[in-house]
C-alpha cells in the first residue's frame, strides 16, 4: 500500500496573559500556507496549534482580574481559537498545556527519565528574572538595566530549584545545526544561536519554588515546586506522537533561543528526534514600535478582519511583511495594498475576464491548456518561481509571482483587445490563466480562490474586493 508523505508543521503555542494580536496571527498565517502548499502536494499534513496556560505572568493577571487561572486561561484560550476559524486556519487540532489528559503525561513522564539520567538535579539558585519573558536573564542581556523587550526592571529572585543539563547538550545542539540537521531560517538567525552557543551556556533552572509560583504543573515527587513554564511548554508539540518530528516549527525572534537551544537539548537529553526546520519570523511594529501585550501595542486582528475581510488581512501580511523580517503596519499601507493590488488588480482581472467570457458565451476548455505558447511559458514559469519561493519561506515573493502573472494578463488583454474582437482563443487562454492564478492563491487566500473558481463556473462577476475610499 502506497503511503503518503508526512509532514507536520506547528506555530509556536501563543502565551494566554492578553487576548491575541496581530503578531500571532502573522504566524498563523504563514504556517497555515505551508500546510495548505503541503496539502496541494498531497501530503499527509497535520498542522497543531494551541495556547501555553502557565507561569508566574500568568498567575498575577489572573489575580489582577479577580478570576482563578484555569478560568483565566480558558478565556483567552478560546480567543485564540476563535483566532483560527477567523483566519481561516487549517489547523488539524489545537493543544492547551493545562490539557492534563493529552499534555500533562509527556510532561511528567519525561520530567522522570531525564531526573533517572540525572540530568535534572537540584541546587540553590539566584538570578534576574523577567516575569514578562518568564526567564532568567543576564546582565548582559539587559539594556539600561532592563529586559530588552518588556522594558522592565527583572526581579531579583533567590530559592532552590531543579536544573536541565544544559550544557552538557548545548555543544550537540550545535553540531546538528552546523550539520544542518537541525535547519535554521533564516541564515541570520542560524548564526545568531551558533554565536550565542559558543559564548559558554550554563545549566537552566526548569522549576519554580511555591512560594514564588503556584500556577504550574507540580514537578513529580516534590509537592514544593512547579515545573518551569519553558520546558512544559515545549513538550506540547510531541503531543500528535505519530507524526513527530515537526518538518516545520514557526516562531517569533523572540522566542528564538528556547526553541532552537533549550528544545533541541531537551529532546537529545530524552533521546527523540529533533525538529528538521525551525522557521523564524520577525516582528509586526506599528509606527516602527514593536508589538506588545505586556506593552499595550496592538491592533485586534478581529477588527481588521471584520472591517476589511479575512483575505485581505492574509494578503497584507504575506505580501507586505517579508518573511524572516520585521515589517510595518499602518492603515493607510493596508488601504494602499488592498486598492492597488486586491481591487485594481486581481479584482479587475477578474471581473474583466468573466465579463468577456459572458458576453461572448466562452467556456473554460476542457483541455485547460493554453493555446498562445508565450502564455503558456508564462504560467509554467510562474508555477515554478512560486513552488521555489514557498519553499524557501518566501511568502512575499512567491505572491509576487502571481502578481507578475496577473500583470502579464493585463498587458495580453490590452494587446488582444478581445472585448473588440472576441476572439474565443484569447479569452479561452485568458479563462485558463485565472483558474490557475486561483490555485497558486488558494494556499494564501483560500477564500478568494474559491470564489474565482465558483465564477469561472457560473460565469457570474461579483467584486471580490470592492474598492477602499
Amino acid at each position: 500500500m502506497w503511503l503518503k508523505k508526512k509532514f507536520y508543521i506547528t506555530t509556536s503555542i501563543a502565551y494566554t496573559n492578553a487576548p491575541p494580536h496581530l503578531g500571532f496571527a502573522l504566524e498563523l498565517i504563514q504556517a497555515d500556507v505551508l500546510a495548505r502548499y503541503h496539502r496541494f502536494l498531497k501530503e499527509d499534513v497535520f498542522f497543531l496549534t494551541g495556547t501555553d496556560e502557565h507561569g508566574l505572568k500568568i498567575e498575577r493577571k489572573a489575580r489582577e482580574a479577580g478570576q482563578e487561572p484555569l478560568a483565566f486561561v480558558t478565556a483567552l484560550s478560546e480567543k485564540f481559537q476563535e483566532l483560527t476559524k477567523v483566519l481561516h486556519i487549517s489547523n488539524n487540532d489545537f493543544i492547551r498545556t493545562t490539557d492534563r489528559q493529552r499534555h500533562w503525561p509527556t510532561v511528567e513522564k519525561i520530567w522522570r527519565q531525564l531526573v533517572r539520567q540525572g540530568d535534572i538535579y537540584k541546587k540553590q539558585y539566584r538570578g534576574l528574572y523577567c516575569v514578562g519573558c518568564e526567564a532568567f536573564l543576564k546582565e548582559k542581556d539587559l539594556v539600561n538595566g532592563q529586559c530588552p523587550y518588556h522594558q522592565k526592571k527583572p526581579e531579583v529572585i533567590e530559592e532552590e530549584n531543579y536544573f536541565f543539563r544544559l550544557a552538557k547538550y548545548a555543544p550537540l545542539v550545535k553540531k546538528e545545526i552546523e550539520k544542518n540537521k537541525i535547519k535554521i531560517v533564516p541564515t541570520v538567525r542560524r548564526n545568531e544561536i551558533l554565536n550565542f552557543i559558543q559564548q559558554g551556556i550554563e545549566d537552566i533552572s526548569i522549576s519554580r519554588s511555591k512560594k514564588q509560583c503556584q500556577w504550574g504543573i507540580p514537578v513529580p515527587d516534590d509537592p514544593d515546586q512547579v515545573i518551569y513554564v519553558w520546558f512544559d511548554a515545549l513538550l506540547n508539540y510531541l503531543w500528535p506522537r505519530r507524526y513527530w518530528p515537526a518538518n516545520v516549527q514557526c516562531i517569533g525572534k523572540d522566542i528564538f533561543r528556547f526553541h532552537a537551544l533549550i528544545w533541541p537539548a531537551i529532546l537529545l537529553a530524552a533521546n527523540l528526534k529533533r525538529p528538521k526546520t525551525i522557521f523564524v519570523h520577525g516582528f509586526i511594529t506599528v509606527g516602527g514600535q514593536k508589538m506588545s501585550k505586556s506593552l499595550g501595542l496592538v491592533v485586534d486582528p478581529f477588527v481588521l478582519v471584520k472591517n476589511y475581510g479575512v483575505d485581505a488581512a492574509r494578503y497584507f501580511f504575506l505580501r507586505e511583511i517579508p518573511t524572516t523580517e520585521d515589517g510595518d503596519f499602518t492603515l493607510e499601507k493596508f488601504i494602499e495594498r488592498y486598492n492597488g493590488d486586491l481591487a485594481n488588480g486581481l479584482g479587475n482581472l477578474v471581473a474583466r475576464i468573466i465579463t468577456l467570457a459572458q458576453i461572448s458565451n466562452c467556456q473554460l476548455p476542457i483541455s485547460k491548456k493554453i493555446q498562445n505558447s508565450k502564455f503558456r511559458n508564462e504560467i509554467e514559469n510562474t508555477w515554478g518561481n512560486w513552488r521555489k519561493a514557498i519553499e524557501e519561506f518566501k511568502f512575499n515573493e512567491a505572491l509576487g509571482v502571481v502578481w507578475e502573472l496577473i500583470s502579464f494578463c493585463d498587458r495580453y488583454i490590452e494587446k488582444e483587445r478581445p472585448w473588440e474582437n472576441k476572439n474565443q482563443e484569447v479569452i479561452s487562454d485568458l479563462l485558463v490563466a485565472i483558474k490557475n492564478i486561483a490555485e497558486l492563491l488558494q494556499p494564501f487566500l483560500p477564500e478568494t480562490s474559491a470564489k474565482i473558481l465558483e465564477q469561472l463556473k457560473t460565469k457570474k462577476s461579483q467584486p471580490l474586493f470592492p474598492r477602499l475610499k
